[in-house]
């Protein structure tokens, strides 16, 4: 191959190999061999003179220089596009799969709505999505098993990248008749004297109700925990059967709220207002179908407007 010559297919190649951090993924995504997928990218590493990427145990990451030619592989393929546009009048679909890891609030009840608006301009674009908590979603993203995930924490690290998606407040929730569902404002010190029903570690929910109470100069030790449980729909269960009152999103108890079968009050002297977020890891490039979705959500009026 002369050292000026980069073939398309091997461009691609290349480029698909990149955006799934995998030889063996790209290759029955292309439909090719993964000896043919190896062939191709060390052809191009031989005619640039330089390596593409690291290589270590199944995976493979991008160098600089192969970062750089991403770059640039993605300019031509959107050249590409447009000149099909120009020629033939049409878009050409984004084709692929679109993965995403989230936590519990952002995936019941705000992705929902973007997947809804965002779904029928894209009907090629098939999504794959986990729910769990916010540090398995993070988690994922950072495994390049996700493309992108939905958060109501962060974990500050170097290669991790946040984008603000929506603001949230966190809520006393109480069954209908409890002391502390009728009045005025319940206080902490109030709250302290019934038995309270919690989120596991590391969902976003558990994790903004503890950097609450440190702001107000306290800790879950100054209050009765009666139950940790995995999720939101099992904390409202738990609260229904009058096991104790909870503090959870305000959108995960809308229908229970205005059905009646909740009372959801604010917190007097509790700073309770979150945000959500999209995170992506940097060290990877992100896939055609990613990056339509994460220019969706720089222009969607669901979204905060904090890009």
């Amino acid at each position: 191959m002369e050292p000026e010559h980069l073939p398309l297919p091997h461009l691609e190649t290349f480029a698909k190999a990149a955006e799934l951090g995998n030889f063996t993924r790209a290759a029955r995504v292309l439909g090719l061999s993964q000896a043919a997928v190896s062939q191709r990218v060390q052809a191009l590493e031989a005619s640039l003179g330089t390596p593409l990427f690291r290589r270590h145990g199944g995976r493979v990451t991008l160098t600089d220089a192969g970062r750089t030619l991403h770059g640039y592989a993605q300019r031509v393929f959107d050249l590409l596009r447009e000149a099909r546009r120009a020629v033939t009048g049409q878009d050409a679909p984004v084709v692929g799969e679109l993965t995403l890891a989230s936590s519990s609030i952002p995936g019941e009840h705000f992705l929902p709505a973007v997947l809804a608006a965002f779904g029928p301009g894209h009907p090629h674009v098939q999504v794959r999505v986990t729910i769990g908590d916010s540090l398995a979603a993070i988690d994922q993203v950072e495994r390049g098993r996700a493309d992108l995930g939905l958060v109501g924490r962060k974990v500050e690290k170097p290669h991790l990248e946040y984008h603000l998606l929506a603001r949230d407040r966190m809520v006393l929730v109480a069954p209908p008749g409890h002391p502390l569902a009728g009045g005025k404002s319940p206080t902490l010190a109030q709250l302290a004297r019934h038995p309270l029903v919690i989120r596991e570690a590391g969902s976003g929910v558990r994790h903004g109700f503890e950097a609450a109470l440190e702001r107000a100069g306290r800790s879950l030790a100054d209050f009765r925990v009666a139950l940790e449980l995995g999720s939101n729909e099992a904390i409202k269960e738990a609260v229904v059967r009058g096991l104790g009152v909870a503090v959870l999103s305000s959108r995960a108890v809308e229908k229970e709220a205005a059905a009646g079968q909740l009372v959801a009050r604010p917190i007097a002297d509790l700073g309770a207002d979150r945000e959500l977020f999209l995170v992506q890891d940097r060290r990877r490039v992100l896939t055609l179908p990613a990056r339509v979705f994460l220019n969706f959500l720089e222009t969607s009026p669901l979204c905060a407007g904090g890009w």
